[in-house]
């Protein structure tokens, strides 16, 4: 069966254009600089026999300068999932691209496709049956729906659109108030609904302004300006 029913993105989507460094994509998913290059540049590295070359996980749109596009950055955060709350072994995550990118025809898989897993395994959706992407193709069935994915929003073709970005440390849960919308203010984190840019609120934060000043300034409720900040602190303590 051909399955390949994903649609690459129309030329000039702004999700593909090359937007962010490593280090700031390091910075806005919490994890280290050092893992995130390897993942898009791959790395040498020693074994007995010589050396072996670690192969980059995401394809960046400029290899050139390495500059990352939004679909990278939604690959890594999953990958960050997959690997630092999941423990699946890089192996399997890379056997689990392959398959994605051989039988559904995806430049991005694990920002293409609604990746589920049980620990152990990684699935997808399709047409209402979790296939186990894992072991070429199988179908089965998660014992729960990965809540780092809850923080993705898709358009109707399954792609990524939009990030939710942690603004407590750790907290899957904390609100959905922070976003990064590649077609608003270049990518940057923002306040959801608005051109806001968190970087800003907090500068002015730091600058003296209370956060009732500041939500007044913003028409926004001080629970959302004291979200934009505290989101701020967590990326500068990364």
């Amino acid at each position: 069966m051909n399955r390949n029913a994903r649609k690459y993105p129309k030329v000039g989507d702004p999700r593909c254009a090359p937007a962010y460094t490593i280090a700031e994509v390091s910075r806005y998913v919490g994890i280290p600089c050092a893992t995130v290059r390897s993942w898009v540049v791959g790395r040498a590295y020693p074994v007995k026999s010589g050396r072996h070359y670690f192969q980059p996980v995401t394809i960046p749109p400029d290899k050139k300068f390495r500059q990352l596009s939004f679909l990278n950055l939604v690959e890594i955060y999953v990958l960050g999932a997959i690997r630092r709350e999941h423990r699946i072994p890089l192996p399997g995550v890379r056997k689990a691209i392959g398959y994605l990118r051989e039988q559904f025809g995806s430049r991005h898989p694990l920002a293409e496709q609604k990746i589920e897993t049980d620990g152990r395994d990684l699935f997808i959706r399709w047409l209402n049956s979790l296939i186990n992407i894992s072991r070429e193709g199988q179908l089965a069935m998660p014992e729960f729906l990965d809540a780092h994915l809850k923080r993705i929003e898709w358009d109707t073709s399954g792609l990524a659109s939009r990030l939710y970005l942690l603004t407590r440390r750790q907290d899957l849960y904390s609100p959905k108030v922070v976003v990064i919308d590649p077609r608003i203010s270049f990518g940057r984190p923002v306040l959801k609904g608005t051109g806001i840019a968190t970087a800003v609120i907090a500068d002015r934060y730091k600058g003296g302004e209370t956060i009732r000043e500041l939500a007044h300034d913003y028409d926004r409720d001080p629970l959302d300006i004291e979200e934009a900040i505290r989101c701020e602190l967590v990326l500068d303590a990364a």
